[in-house]
């Protein structure tokens, strides 16, 4: 579980000193974050499997709304996105920015059974001064030894417009249990236009070729692979079907779980997906209903509610720099929902699905079958 040290009342600290991140807070605020905790706690318990040490391993995705760079985040949404990150045990974490203040302060308040991996700046405009990173839990998930940044090469784009993806594709591997896998983590090119759409698969389409081709030399250190983040693809045939039918047709499936699910917070779009090869030793989690384990979760239903516009009304207006054609007083719920509280958390909700890492039933079984039946004594 995350520190709560900051929310601790003044008598505590008369008997020990606790270290703090956020030392201004007021005991009305300290009050406000607990029980917005609790409501949290109490939407996770209900919407995100338990974590079973040594069976199960609970990964995320999350696109982190201009993560170290918006100047808008109250001191206490960094709790409620501890809180989120808390619960899983491996998170994929897009459009961190050139500053890495939010992410310190994320992995003060997660305490020390958390690291962090992040890559280097994209450079350029195109690149959005944007990050890629993973945040995991030491105590269920390793760094598995591979690490960096998937580029592409001449022979590969001599017959494309496209040379780079304009965010680098971030791989990494990890260690858990029985399992080791490498995660790709990815923000493709956005947009709902023709040439957007186009640009999207054709830098899909250079990512799979160049994975297809690694994996031939074996230079990628391990032959499951998850594709994760955020894809910003549209749903409809004369968007990205296409483009997920490329994926498909490559061997990477998407986690049944999210099959459909909105992951915007406007609920609009799926733009946040999990693909990924599947084996008899690598796979996902079952539901009692037999679908794969995997969801989208969504945090407004417990913090910053359509519900709670009064409770920061004050906070908006001073925060408030202008938007155009936007009178904030006679349009403060609008503001609150579409662009405030996103400023807070996300425009993104995180996804996730659970990876099972223990396979020796399996195992076992299939190794039993390699004995004749007569070799087993009665």
């Amino acid at each position: 579980m995350p520190v709560y040290n900051d929310l601790r009342p003044e008598a505590d600290f008369k008997h020990q000193d606790y270290a703090l991140v956020f030392p201004q807070l007021t005991p009305l605020e300290k009050q406000r974050i607990l029980k917005n905790l609790l409501h949290l706690r109490a939407g996770l318990e209900r919407d995100i499997p338990p974590r079973k040490m040594g069976k199960n391993l609970l990964i995320a995705s999350w696109n982190i709304k201009e993560f170290g760079h918006t100047r808008q985040r109250l001191s206490e949404a960094y709790f409620y996105m501890a809180e989120i990150i808390a619960r899983f045990d491996l998170v994929v974490i897009q459009e961190i920015k050139s500053s890495l203040k939010d992410l310190q302060i994320l992995l003060r308040l997660l305490g020390p059974d958390w690291k962090y991996l992040v890559n280097d700046i994209t450079e350029g405009s195109s690149g959005n001064a944007e990050r890629s990173g993973y945040l995991f839990n030491h105590r269920s998930v390793q760094l598995g030894g591979l690490a960096g940044e998937i580029v592409l090469w001449d022979a590969l784009t001599k017959n494309t417009t496209v040379k780079q993806l304009k965010r680098s594709p971030y791989i990494t591997g990890f260690k858990a249990g029985w399992k080791t896998f490498a995660i790709v983590n990815l923000h493709l090119h956005p947009g709902k236009r023709s040439r957007d759409i186009h640009h999207r698969r054709e830098e899909i389409q250079l990512l799979l070729a160049a994975l297809k081709e690694k994996l031939r030399k074996g230079h990628l250190w391990n032959k499951n692979i998850i594709l994760a983040g955020d894809f910003n693809l549209y749903t409809g045939a004369h968007k990205d079907d296409a483009t997920i039918k490329l994926i498909n047709q490559a061997g990477y499936r998407e986690v049944e779980g999210l099959m459909g699910k909105d992951t915007n917070a406007s609920k609009t779009q799926a733009y946040d997906r999990f693909f990924m090869t599947r084996n008899p030793f690598f796979r996902i989690e079952k539901t009692p209903s037999g679908t794969e384990s995997g969801g989208v979760f969504n945090p407004f239903q417990s913090v910053y509610t359509d519900q709670a516009l009064a409770t920061y009304a004050t906070s908006m207006k001073a925060q408030y720099g202008g938007i155009k054609n936007l009178d904030l007083g006679n349009n403060l719920e609008k503001y609150y929902i579409n662009t405030w509280r996103k400023n807070q958390l996300s425009d993104h909700f995180p996804i996730w699905f659970e990876l099972s890492i223990d396979s020796a039933d399996e195992f076992l079984a299939r190794k039993l079958k390699t004995f004749p039946d007569s070799s087993l004594a009665d």
